[in-house]
């Protein structure tokens, strides 16, 4: 069942997809908003994979598959990775609230706990934001939560594809099976 980078990079649509039927999904998304840097698009399709979230949302200003440096970055995900483009984060959570999905975002704000601290149950969608301006507040407003990673340096924030990856883990390791 599990791929290298390079067949993964060369499996054709049709292939991958009869492959990912038999792949039990677990009932977490990735909400991306205006997140700019296409190799981070790409990362955070292989970190979505790696998690075996449900589905990915793209959402505001930002490139979408098929793109060459996202195809390069998530080296194929973006073909078994189930997502959708939708223009605003808001779109994306309300239909996942009617899912009766938990909103989490991570951020740096003044709301925020700390991950480590967080109940997380499923199903819930993980918010990450632009490199710069991060989740913006409007986006925040909808969220249920909003979780931060301790920083102790002089650097505010962690590069997205960290940060989710951190919080992506830690709260699937503490979900009850």
């Amino acid at each position: 069942m599990k791929m290298g980078a390079k067949e993964l990079r060369e499996v054709e649509d049709s292939q991958a997809q009869s492959r990912l039927k038999k792949l039990r999904r677990k009932p977490i998304y990735l909400i991306l908003e205006n997140v700019y840097d296409t190799y981070n698009i790409g990362g955070l399709f292989r970190l979505a994979d790696a998690l075996a979230v449900e589905k990915m949302y793209l959402c505001g200003e930002m490139e979408i598959p098929p793109n060459s440096r996202i195809h390069k970055a998530s080296i194929g995900t973006y073909k078994v990775v189930p997502w959708e483009y939708k223009k605003s984060p808001q779109e994306a959570i309300n239909e996942l609230k009617k899912k009766d999905t938990k909103i989490i975002a991570i951020e740096q704000d003044k709301r925020a706990q700390a991950y480590t601290r967080a109940e997380y149950t499923t199903p819930f969608a993980l918010v990450v934001g632009n490199e710069s301006a991060g989740v913006t507040p409007e986006t925040l407003a909808l969220c249920d939560q909003i979780v931060e990673i301790p920083m102790w340096g002089i650097n505010k924030s962690l590069n997205v594809i960290v940060s989710a990856a951190i919080v992506g883990y830690w709260a699937v390791s503490r979900l009850k099976s």
